[in-house]
């Protein structure tokens, strides 16, 4: 049985009319991993911020956000805790 972490992914997208439609192709290919999300426009700074409640394990939790990662423009951090 694979242990699942849960945890959350920050998305920081610097370009997001060139990069938008990527970042949300990608997160739909991933979307049976995401438990909630949450989108900002932060239009003072010509950025969008994107909060994800993630589950899954290490290996496709890794590969969700090292496709997202190599996306210019798109930056991603993630903090995953333990199984229960």
């Amino acid at each position: 049985m694979i242990d699942n972490r849960v945890g959350v992914v920050g998305i920081i997208v610097t370009d997001r009319e060139k990069q938008a439609e990527r970042v949300n192709e990608i997160l739909g290919e991933f979307g049976e991993l995401i438990v909630g999300r949450m989108g900002i426009p932060y239009r003072e700074r010509n950025i969008s911020v994107i909060a994800l409640i993630v589950d899954g394990s290490t290996d496709e939790l890794g590969a969700l956000t090292g496709r997202l990662g190599n996306i210019p423009g798109v930056k991603v951090k993630s903090a995953l805790v333990s199984p229960f």
